[in-house]
């Protein structure tokens, strides 16, 4: 009994057959039909996206007996014994196995005889990158002038191995990795043409394991014909393949967004009676948090929701713990292989987004970084911090993405040394002016300036604005910053300048710097209104004018208030009289850039 695996079987035998590859299709197409063809050529790529089968196609198009062309006739002799691997000018060689310096000689000596029946002689050098220095200095003179007679055709998974010297001397070609829809597409095609019943749902997980070759996703769809016994259900392949149903992750992250350890736990329980790839599973937990993250973000666009209530999701968790939780998937990935077991170490991963989440305490703001924000425990519900004694609060959401839980010793505000000084430094006395955002959603809220509103403790939040004084571009900063505008839509709101606001229709205009369009989009814009809608009574009407922004931003405010308090704080330093002391007398200098108002931190 002869079988033909499905790889070997369904291997293209022209250009237009080619699954993907288009760029490198159209050079070569465009060589031939133009009679400008190099002769030395370089295929890189991955394993299985087509490297060789290019090659001897391109061999095929050189030596046809009906004329050189991009469309050999694929009828002729030449092109069948190409085809079968008999055909005696074209020399496949396998570098892995032909190293050395010996077999390039003889390689070169036959280069100068003419082709036995074609145009041209092909060597078609596998794994290119394999042979040795030696012998690619001895191949670099033929490689470089070649009888017109002769065509190298070189392909490798490695090109940096390569000597600069070869790389110069060829034309290179970088063949991409498919996606899942190309292999998809081609196993669906086969499929069909082998009488063979698939579900979609088997296809699918054979084109992601596949990972980007399709000679893999050949030799996958081979090994579950012979598993099924020629009936692909999907419930089969994944155990075949080890993978998890989509069900399962649905079912954690549900379980998640409850808080709900216990059945978390019994749901981690039940996976293990599958034995998965841990890893796999964690791969898939945060394919499935990009896509809630997504509908989140950009609503309009499609995703898919097998598997997992994407829109359940997206509406019960906050968009930064998303991010938060992705993190820690990739990251606990990174970690498996350090775990006392593969299990427990999933386990610990999903503890710890169960665990740690950004605090929804009263002034708390959405993180723009996930992993400087602060921490609470999440089956409790409350927002009093999980940090262990000694760090602070942003230091454990940090040490629950690191995994070092060790305690820090407390950051000092840098004060400026001039240099050298062998007595204390001088720092800068405090300067009282505005305080100072740096504009990101981490920031802690900026007090009322005295402009707008009465002095308060620092421990007090600011009060909210109303529709009765949202007038001004002062009453607009002190909406934006005591406002609970959270994640990607902080940014919009803290760079958008105050144009007007109408109290009796909830019109609310503001403009962007040309250099900030980017910012605006509908989701970021109705993420900000809804914000918005518990200080003016309801949602307004954002409407962004074509006008140039003449006003002032919440971003610049604050970018104008800390230079003018870095100014007042360098001045105040180099006045005082025992720093004009030490740089006078002994000849002290000030470390540059090193000057900091003293309650920066």
């Amino acid at each position: 009994m002869s079988y033909l695996v499905l790889a070997r079987k369904w291997r293209p035998k022209r250009f237009a057959e080619l699954v993907g590859q288009e760029h490198v299709v159209r050079a070569l197409t465009n060589a031939l039909d133009s009679g400008r063809v190099h002769h030395a050529f370089l295929f890189t790529g991955t394993r299985g996206v087509g490297k060789t089968t290019i090659a001897r196609i391109f061999a095929k198009s050189l030596n046809c007996e009906r004329g050189t062309s991009a469309d050999p006739c694929g009828e002729c002799e030449t092109c069948r014994a190409i085809d079968a691997g008999r055909y005696i000018d074209l020399l496949e060689i396998d570098a892995a196995s032909n190293t050395g310096v010996d077999n390039v000689r003889e390689l070169i000596e036959n280069a100068q005889y003419l082709p036995s029946r074609g145009r041209y002689k092909v060597y078609l050098i596998d794994e290119v990158h394999m042979l040795s220095k030696a012998a690619f200095n001895a191949l670099l003179k033929t490689l470089e002038e070649p009888p017109e007679h002769v065509k190298f055709l070189f392909a490798t998974t490695d090109p940096e191995k390569l000597l600069v010297t070869v790389l110069s001397r060829c034309l290179q070609f970088n063949l991409k990795r498919l996606d899942e829809q190309q292999i998809g597409g081609q196993i669906t095609r086969i499929l069909e043409a082998e009488g063979i019943p698939a579900e979609a749902g088997a296809i699918r997980q054979l084109s992601k394991a596949a990972d980007g070759s399709l000679r893999d996703g050949l030799s996958l769809l081979d090994q579950a014909i012979a598993y099924t016994g020629g009936k692909l259900d999907d419930a089969a392949v994944a155990t075949m393949l080890g993978t998890v149903d989509r069900t399962r992750v649905g079912a954690l992250l549900d379980a998640l967004a409850r808080g709900d350890g216990a059945a978390l736990l019994a749901e981690v329980g039940v996976l293990a009676e599958f034995s998965p790839d841990w890893s796999g599973v964690l791969d898939a937990f945060a394919d499935a948090l990009h896509r809630v993250q997504v509908r989140q973000l950009v609503p309009e666009a499609p995703v898919e929701g097998e598997g997992v209530d994407v829109d359940a999701l997206a509406a019960a968790v906050r968009p930064e713990v998303v991010q938060l939780w992705y993190q820690m998937a990739l990251n606990g990935r990174r970690d498996l292989a350090y775990a006392p077991s593969p299990r427990a170490g999933f386990e610990m991963s999903l503890l710890r987004m169960l665990a740690f989440r950004p605090a929804e305490g009263e002034g708390a703001r959405a993180p723009a970084v996930p992993a400087s924000t602060r921490s609470e425990s999440a089956p409790a519900r409350t927002p009093a911090a999980a940090a262990p004694a000694g760090m602070s609060a942003a230091e454990a959401a940090r040490a629950a993405l690191t995994g070092d839980a060790a305690p820090r010793e407390p950051a000092r505000p840098p004060v400026a040394v001039p240099e050298p000084v062998r007595s204390e430094p001088v720092r800068a006395e405090p300067v009282r002016s505005e305080p100072v955002q740096s504009g990101y959603a981490h920031d802690e809220p900026a007090a009322p300036t005295p402009a707008t509103a009465p002095a308060a403790r620092a421990s007090e939040p600011m009060p909210l604005a109303t529709t009765a004084v949202l007038a001004d571009a002062a009453s607009w900063h002190a909406l934006v910053a005591s406002s609970e505008i959270r994640g990607p839509a902080r940014p919009l709101a803290e760079h958008a300048v105050f144009i007007g606001y109408d109290g009796n229709t909830n019109i609310l205009r503001l403009a962007l710097p040309a250099s900030d369009e980017h910012l605006k989009s509908t989701a970021l814009i109705g993420m900000m209104a809804n914000a918005l809608a518990p200080a003016l009574g309801g949602a307004p009407q954002i409407r962004f004018e074509n006008a140039p922004a003449q006003g002032e931003s919440l971003r610049e405010r604050n970018e104008r208030a800390r230079d003018e308090r870095q100014g007042a704080a360098e001045a105040a330093f180099m006045n005082d009289p025992d720093v004009q002391r030490l740089i006078t007398q002994h000849g002290a200098k000030v470390v540059p850039d090193s000057i900091r108002p003293l309650d920066e931190n």
